[in-house]
C-alpha cells in the first residue's frame, strides 16, 4: 500500500511533517519520502487531508473487569480491587468464561475503535484466565500482551516468614510462562522474597505494582521494614506500574534497573489515589508510558487518558508541560519500554498506526498538531486504523 500526500508524526520525536508518502509492505513501514513513484494503482490511496500518527499503546489493562463496570463506586481501593478480597476478585471468580469472553471481546474492539492498537493485560487467574483471553484475543486484530501470574497470594506472616511458592504451585509457573508474553503481579505485599525471586527467574516479560497507595507504602514498611519499591524490584521487572506515591530515592533506584514506569492516572484518581507526579518521575531519569487500567473502574480510552493528565498535571503544577511529551507516552514510549518496533512511524518499524482527518470539527484548524491530539482529538476523529498494515477499523 502507498499512502500519498499524507500529513505525519514521524520518528521517536514525532516530528510533524505536512506532506509526505508512505510505503506500507510486509507489516511494516518501508519507505518514507516525498513523491514515492508506484506502479500499483489500486493499492495507491491519496491521503490528502489525514494526519497519520502511531497506533496507542495502552501499557497497562484489566480487561476482564469489564464486567463489574462501576461497581462500588464509593468503596476504598482495597475494597474494590484487592487481590485477595476485594470485589473484583469475587466478580472474577463467580463469572463464567462464556460472559468474561463477551466482555473482553467488546473491550477489545472498543480499544480498536479509539485507536489502541496494542495493549497489556495484566491477567488473573491463574493458567486457565490467560488462555481464556489468548482465546478471546485470537480473533480479534488488535495485538495483546498478556502478563499472567499464578493464582497464589501470601499473608503477612508468610511474607515476614519468607515462605517460598509451595512445590504445587511453583510446579505450574514454566507452562504459564510458556503461554503468556510474560508475568504481571499484583504487588510485593503480596508475595514474600523467595516468591518475588521465584517470578524473577523467569525469562520473559516481568513487570509488577508499586507504590500505587499510601497504604500500600506503609504497610510495606510494616510487614517488612523495606520500601515496597525496593521489594517489588526484587522480582528484576522490565517495567513498574503506578509508582504513584513513590519516594524520590525509590524512583531513582527504579530508573537504574528498569525500562519505565507505565503510569494510569485517570485510574488513580478514580481510586482517590491522587496523580502520578510526572516531573519527579523524568527528573530522576524514568521513562514514562500510559495505561488505563481497571476497565471496572476507568473507560479504555487514550485520548482522554493524555487529555487528564495534561491538564491536571498542569493544573497542579502551575507549569507547562510539552504536549508532545504526553503523546509520546501514549505511543513512542511503550514501544521502548515492551522492547517492540511498535508506537511509531519509521522504517522498518510494524504498521501500526491512526488516520485522523485533520478537517474533523473539533481539529480545524490544527494549528498545533501535538496538543490537538492530545487536547482536542477522541474517537469520532479517527477515519481508519491500521495495526500490521491491515485496515482494521474504518476506511480511508
Amino acid at each position: 500500500m502507498l499512502l500519498k500526500n499524507i500529513s505525519a508524526l514521524l520518528g521517536e520525536e514525532l516530528d510533524f511533517v505536512s506532506n509526505v508518502d508512505i510505503e506500507i509492505k510486509n507489516n511494516k513501514f518501508q519507505k518514507i519520502q516525498p513523491e514515492i513513484k508506484s506502479t500499483l494503482e489500486k493499492n495507491t490511496v491519496d491521503c490528502q487531508g489525514l494526519l497519520l500518527i502511531p497506533g496507542f499503546i495502552n501499557a497497562h489493562t484489566h480487561i476482564a473487569d469489564s464486567i463489574g463496570k462501576d461497581i462500588t463506586i464509593n468503596s476504598t481501593v482495597n475494597q474494590k480491587i484487592h487481590p485477595m478480597f476485594g470485589i473484583k476478585s469475587k466478580i472474577l471468580k463467580n463469572t463464567s468464561e462464556e460472559n468474561l469472553s463477551s466482555f473482553m471481546k467488546n473491550t477489545c474492539h472498543s480499544m480498536i475503535s479509539k485507536g489502541i492498537t496494542t495493549f497489556v493485560d495484566f491477567r488473573e487467574g491463574g493458567l486457565d484466565g490467560s488462555l481464556l483471553l489468548k482465546k478471546v484475543s485470537s480473533d480479534i486484530p488488535i495485538r495483546s500482551i498478556i502478563l499472567g501470574r499464578l493464582d497464589f497470594h501470601q499473608n503477612s506472616s508468610e511474607i515476614k516468614k519468607n515462605t517460598p511458592f509451595p512445590k504445587e504451585k511453583i510446579q505450574d509457573l514454566p507452562s504459564l510462562v510458556k503461554t503468556c508474553d510474560g508475568i504481571g503481579i499484583s504487588g510485593a505485599n503480596e508475595h514474600s522474597e523467595s516468591v518475588l525471586t521465584s517470578y524473577s527467574k523467569t525469562k520473559k516479560l516481568r513487570s509488577i505494582h508499586s507504590s500505587e497507595t499510601r497504604e500500600s507504602i506503609r504497610k510495606s514498611k510494616q510487614i517488612t521494614g523495606q520500601s515496597e519499591t525496593i521489594r517489588a524490584l526484587s522480582m528484576k521487572p522490565d517495567f513498574l506500574i503506578h509508582m504513584t506515591h513513590a519516594s524520590k530515592s525509590d524512583l531513582q533506584a527504579a530508573s537504574k534497573a528498569t525500562r519505565g514506569i507505565v503510569i494510569c492516572p485517570r485510574a488513580n484518581s478514580s481510586l482517590a489515589e491522587g496523580i502520578p507526579d510526572i516531573e519527579k518521575m523524568e527528573n530522576a531519569g524514568c521513562l514514562l508510558a500510559l495505561g488505563t487500567d481497571n476497565v471496572m473502574i476507568n473507560s479504555p480510552d487514550m485520548f482522554r487518558e493524555m487529555d487528564f493528565l495534561w491538564k491536571v498535571t498542569m493544573g497542579i503544577k502551575k507549569k507547562r508541560i510539552d504536549p508532545k511529551n504526553i503523546l509520546k507516552m501514549a505511543t513512542v514510549n511503550g514501544g521502548k519500554i515492551l522492547k517492540k518496533d511498535i508506537g511509531i512511524i519509521q522504517n522498518k518499524k510494524i504498521a501500526d498506526c491512526i488516520f485522523l482527518d485533520k478537517h474533523a470539527l473539533d481539529l480545524e484548524p490544527m494549528h498545533n498538531p501535538h496538543a490537538s491530539i492530545v487536547h482536542r482529538a477522541s474517537e469520532s476523529c479517527i477515519k481508519a486504523v491500521m495495526i500490521g498494515g491491515e485496515i482494521v477499523h474504518g476506511k480511508i
